[in-house]
């Protein structure tokens, strides 16, 4: 008979194989474990920062403020040797008031000013932001600094009989228009397409401005935009072949924007927009760009 020891040791060796099998995925998990645990901490350290919003103190503090501002006729343009614009000089005249340097950079997409501003790239949208409830979601609006409206830009009819030549918003139903890309316009047209209950296809221009978009009706490369009436009125001389008396929407409000994490730059601009809106220097600045306070 065999020994009873003899018995046991296929029965240990078995058991053995068990204990390092075990062993062996005791190790690998704790291996992974590891890995995630350090893959966690590397990607902690990589995370971006979280960005840096000034407010009015630190803006004061450093002395600069910095502002995107869209490049057009009545905005921010070169006139010569110099810059000038409404924006351009408005924002320099509390700049002067404040004892602050002033860094605009151009920016025509609206979606890259938003993004600047989110980043803490820009304290400042120094565009006519037009005061929408979406935007106040998103955004800090300054009181209104000047009304306008949206309006269709067509070419001139050639007779009577020119069929592409709209007196009525109304007959949009079923056409093209074309704006900028994220152009405020684009809520007003979307609202119109639910009012004559028929569709409008909007066109987003994403590299061109106001500007550059009349010039492509003017040329007969599109055949309808809709721009901001104050824009349109500047640049309306030197595009006489345009038409731009066909309203797409009521006169609304237009504001600067800031970020929600700077109330106090907010309330010293308003503070100031308040106040300089009653000034003369005003009224001059407001005429020299806009045709509808000559």
């Amino acid at each position: 008979m065999p020994h009873h020891q003899d018995i046991e040791q296929p029965h240990r060796g078995r058991r053995r194989k068990k204990l390092l099998r075990a062993s062996n995925l005791y190790v690998v998990a704790a291996f992974l474990a590891l890995v995630i645990i350090v893959a966690s901490i590397f990607n902690t350290e990589r995370r971006s920062p979280v960005p840096h919003v000034r407010d009015y103190a630190e803006i004061a503090a450093q002395g600069i403020i910095r502002a995107t501002m869209e490049y057009n006729a009545t905005s921010f343009f070169i006139d010569g040797d110099t810059l000038a614009g409404f924006n351009y000089e408005l924002l320099h005249a509390f700049a002067r008031d404040h004892a602050l340097k002033v860094e605009i950079y151009p920016e025509m997409a609206f979606d890259k000013s938003l993004k600047g501003l989110e980043d803490g790239k820009y304290d400042l949208i120094a565009n006519l932001v037009t005061s929408t409830n979406e935007l106040k979601d998103s955004l800090l609006l300054t009181v209104p600094i000047v009304l306008s409206r949206q309006i269709l830009v067509q070419r001139k009819p050639q007779d009577d009989k020119d069929s592409a030549f709209i007196t009525s918003p109304l007959s949009l139903a079923g056409k093209a228009v074309h704006v900028v890309k994220d152009s405020p316009a684009i809520l007003r047209i979307h609202n119109l397409s639910g009012e004559i209950g028929d569709t409008i296809y909007i066109e987003e221009i994403e590299k061109y401005g106001t500007e550059q978009l009349m010039a492509l009706v003017a040329h007969g490369d599109i055949d309808y935009a809709v721009c901001d009436e104050n824009i349109a009125q500047a640049l309306a001389d030197s595009l006489p072949q345009l038409d731009i008396s066909t309203p797409i929407g009521f006169t609304q409000f237009y504001s600067w924007a800031v970020s929600k994490r700077s109330p106090a730059l907010l309330d010293s601009l308003n503070a100031w927009l308040e106040a300089f809106k009653q000034e003369k220097a005003y009224r001059k600045l407001y005429q020299r760009y806009y045709k509808a306070g000559k």
